[in-house]
């Protein structure tokens, strides 16, 4: 297979010859490129990433500086969704993100004009990022996690593998969720999110203690959620509870906004005869 110079000249030395990239494509002189890897035009490639062997990335694609994508991985692909009419929309992977072998992410639609991935990522092997999702910093997904589209899911948060999220969920900042689940209502900010149906676990306050929340901020976000699933309120009520008698902190104001919000509602308490409680 021919080898094609981007528009910036690459470090032959850092490129294998066997590796094909399109004249168009904007690939900064120290990328490491391995074998059969294709890289289409309009894809921009930031300084110190690494691709590896039988890569595809397709139109549309921005990767920051400082990341390595993995064999097999297919970046930019056109959305599997029955509206797309071929509109210019992108992806954009955020700088020093991990992306593992055979992950598929898909460039956005007209409806976000693109799908986003933030920086410092890892999103391991076999995972899915449909069409308009936005992961936001630090986030990890982990093997076999398959995003519908429009997904939104805050900083920090941690989906365990061999999770489906439905459509339009969101998901917030450092949620926890259990292997293996169904996401089909929004996870509030702040908790783990277990068994089946999913449901509320309590707070994650290992993740939290490990990113410097201090004792006292994860035991206002515990009395925030005592409120909201174990003082039998609706959730409108359990909002109105807390906003008008809680101290307002950061991470108040979050929670109250993000179930304000909320699209399709949100994750109920777990219980014994198999569905949530309200």
């Amino acid at each position: 297979m021919q080898r094609l110079l981007a528009t910036k000249p690459i470090n032959s030395r850092m490129t294998h010859p066997y590796t094909y990239i399109d004249p168009n494509a904007k690939v900064a002189s120290n990328v490491k490129i391995d074998p059969f890897t294709v890289i289409h035009g309009d894809v921009t490639i930031g300084e110190g990433t690494w691709i590896g062997s039988n890569v595809t990335i397709m139109e549309g694609t921005r990767i920051g500086k400082n990341c390595r994508i993995f064999p097999g991985a297919v970046l930019g692909a056109m959305p599997q969704d029955l509206k797309f009419n071929g509109e210019n929309t992108t992806v954009e992977i955020g700088d020093n993100t991990t992306i593992r072998e055979f992950v598929t992410i898909n460039r956005g639609t007209i409806d976000r004009g693109k799908t986003k991935v933030g920086k410092n990522c890892l999103i391991m092997a076999y995972c899915h990022v449909a069409h308009d999702c936005v992961i936001g910093n630090n986030c990890i997904l982990s093997n076999s996690v398959q995003l519908a589209g429009h997904v939104v899911i805050g900083d920090w948060a941690v989906i365990a593998g061999v999770s489906a999220v439905h459509q339009f969920v969101h998901i917030g900042q450092h949620a926890f969720i259990a292997g293996g689940s169904l996401v089909s209502k929004d996870v509030p900010p702040y908790i783990k999110a277990v068994r089946n149906p999913l449901s509320y676990g309590g707070v994650n306050s290992v993740g939290l203690k490990r990113r410097g929340f201090t004792l006292n901020q994860i035991n206002q976000i515990l009395d925030i959620y005592r409120v909201i699933y174990s003082r039998g309120l609706n959730t409108s009520q359990a909002i109105d509870f807390i906003e008008e008698e809680l101290t307002a902190t950061d991470e108040r104001d979050e929670i109250i906004a993000f179930i304000r919000d909320s699209g399709r509602g949100i994750i109920k308490k777990f219980s014994k005869n198999g569905a949530g409680d309200e």
